[in-house]
């Protein structure tokens, strides 16, 4: 078989232009926008989506807006309403700008993500803590040369128990493909160390999305580029003392298996990591994998093949439930080409699958392009993001299942 030219690039925004398509409607139990952004003071254009805490408190970033360079916000929940708060805005400099990751928990409950652009010109990881409004913003890391990584990619933040954090940034390192880092906490501060650098021969390059990590410290995700077919990759890095060896568990070939796989993997109890390539897919609009145990060894299998056309599906991290359901959404298709929520719902104990669209956006009120991983709140609703859209400048979102 014919190998693809790998392709290579930093992270950038993507102008995607939208056909419409035909698609059932579909609708959640209830559907709410719970704040429409100005792209003044409270910021504009989210595309990470939301994490929350207990009470049912949201938390995310807007890339824009502000100070002109981006916020991080939080709706606080008080019975049915919420309450809008801008708990930094970013000033670029030395201080950041553009967040295009969302904010996540760390093991003390300070909120921490990055910026793509500012600190030292490469981006940086931050630390907010304190409970007051605004909150007191810690730049842990400012990246500043190309061998260390720059521009931070859109994916989670992850922790182990020693306190050191992991991500990936999409461009720069040894080989100009991006890196996977890690970030150790120090008496004078933070010290990056690149575990990984992508881009080199069938390697893998631009990691669109973070790293997700099991017990034993084993490293989990994918590229959205390079690879033996130049439409991405799944990858574990495999911890050996203070070095990792990376180990290809999937080339996409662009086939049914799908290809550029912008979203990351989430794991369940069994071990399974669950992951959605964008595009391709014998539907058109990407797919829906796992990477298994079996005999073994890791296998990749494509699940879903969702309805769609060219690279319209899912950009985000899916979800799996107890029961193993999967829930999604795409950022560009729908009978809008505006997006859509949607399940997979598992059929018994199989291996099998059944669609059921729950949300079309309409490009309106609703909002426009979901760029954001569903999060259930305790409260069994999903809540999300949409990068433009509402009075056009996006929207945080809440759909009951």
């Amino acid at each position: 078989m014919e190998k693809r030219r790998s392709k290579t690039g930093a992270i950038a925004a993507l102008s995607l232009g939208c056909s419409l398509i035909a698609a059932a409607p579909a609708s959640a139990g209830s559907f709410a926008v719970l704040h429409a952004f100005t792209g003044g003071d409270d910021g504009g254009n989210p595309v990470a989506g939301l994490t929350d805490d207990s009470a049912g408190d949201l938390f995310g970033t807007a890339q824009n807006g502000g100070s002109g360079f981006g916020t991080v916000f939080e709706l606080q929940r008080s019975g049915s309403s919420y309450a809008f708060s801008v708990l930094h805005a970013f000033a670029s400099g030395n201080d950041g700008a553009a967040p295009t990751a969302r904010v996540v928990p760390g093991p003390l409950g300070n909120l921490y993500g990055t910026t793509s652009q500012g600190g030292g010109g490469g981006g940086t990881v931050f630390e907010l803590s304190g409970t007051s409004t605004p909150r007191q913003e810690t730049i842990l890391y400012s990246f500043k040369s190309v061998a260390n990584g720059y521009a931070p990619s859109p994916g989670d933040l992850t922790f182990d128990t020693a306190g050191n954090i992991y991500g990936t940034t999409g461009a720069g390192g040894a080989h100009q493909g991006g890196t996977v880092y890690e970030l150790s906490p120090g008496k004078t501060g933070w010290t990056e160390k690149v575990l990984h650098s992508f881009g080199g021969a069938s390697d893998g390059a631009v990691p669109y999305a973070g790293v997700i990590r099991d017990a034993a410290g084993n490293l989990y995700g994918t590229t959205s580029a390079g690879g033996y077919y130049g439409d991405g990759t799944v990858f574990e890095l495999t911890p050996h003392g203070s070095a990792y060896t990376e180990k290809i568990l999937h080339n996409f070939e662009g086939k049914n298996d799908g290809l550029t796989p912008y979203a990351g993997l989430a794991h369940d109890a069994a071990g399974n990591l669950y992951g959605a390539a964008t595009d391709g897919g014998a539907a058109g609009g990407g797919t829906i994998f796992v990477v298994r145990p079996v005999h073994g060894s890791l296998h990749f299998e494509t699940l879903f093949s969702v309805p769609g056309w060219g690279i319209s599906g899912t950009f985000r991290t899916p979800i799996v439930d107890a029961a193993g359901n999967i829930l999604a959404t795409t950022h560009c298709d729908g009978s809008n080409s505006s997006g859509s929520i949607y399940e997979l719902k598992r059929v018994g104990t199989t291996w099998s699958w059944t669609y059921d669209p729950l949300y079309m956006f309409t490009g309106g009120s609703d909002g426009q392009y979901v760029f954001t991983s569903p999060v259930i709140d305790p409260f069994g609703a999903m809540v999300g993001t949409t990068q433009v859209g509402g009075s056009g400048n996006g929207v945080v979102w809440k759909a009951s299942l």
